[in-house]
C-alpha cells in the first residue's frame, strides 16, 4: 500500500510549525530540512521544505507562499485519554496566538485547524445508549475546550455543576 503524507503549505513559517508540532506529539521528529535553491520560486538558501514524524506518522510542511491559506475544511483530529491530555495539546496549540473554536476544534497560530476530542466522547457516539450519546453531543456543541467530567455528568444525565 502507498505511503500518505499530508503536506501543509505555510507562508514563510515551515519550520518554526514543525519544532512546535514535533515538540508537543511523543515520538516525533525533524527528519530533514530542504532549501531553495538557485532558480527556484523562494529565496535561495531560506527553507523550502520540512519533513517531519508525529508519533512516528510522516508530515511535510512547505514554504509556498501566501497564495493558499488553511481553513477549517481540512483538520486534525486529536483522540485523547483525559484531561491532562486534552490540556496539553489544547494549551500547546493555542499558545502563541491560536484561538479556540467551537466543540474542541481550534486552530494554531499558523491558522491550521484541529481538533482535541475525548475518547468518552467518541465511545459515546458509538454506543448503543443513543441518548447518552445525545447528552453528550449536546454538552460539547456548548464548549470550546472539552471537558471530559463534564461531558460524563451530561452523558449520565447529571445537571451541570
Amino acid at each position: 500500500m502507498p505511503t500518505t503524507i499530508p503536506c501543509l503549505w505555510f507562508d514563510g513559517q515551515a519550520e518554526e510549525a514543525a519544532k512546535l508540532y514535533t515538540s508537543l506529539f511523543p515520538n516525533s521528529r525533524i527528519t530533514g530540512v530542504v532549501p531553495y535553491g538557485p532558480d527556484t520560486p523562494g529565496p535561495e538558501g531560506t527553507v523550502m521544505v520540512v519533513s517531519f514524524e508525529l508519533d512516528g506518522r510522516p508530515y511535510t510542511a512547505l514554504n509556498g507562499g501566501p497564495q493558499f491559506t488553511f481553513s477549517e475544511a481540512v483538520s486534525f483530529q486529536i483522540v485523547v485519554q483525559d484531561q491532562a491530555e486534552l490540556d496539553h495539546y489544547w494549551d500547546g496549540l493555542i499558545a502563541g496566538g491560536g484561538e479556540p473554536g467551537p466543540c474542541g476544534w481550534l486552530k494554531d497560530r499558523f491558522g491550521l485547524s484541529w481538533q482535541v476530542v475525548p475518547k468518552l466522547f467518541l465511545d459515546l457516539q458509538e454506543s448503543d445508549d443513543e441518548a447518552r450519546g445525545q447528552r453528550a453531543f449536546q454538552a460539547v456543541l456548548q464548549m470550546h475546550r472539552p471537558d471530559i467530567a463534564e461531558i460524563q455528568r451530561a452523558a449520565d444525565g447529571v445537571p451541570a455543576g
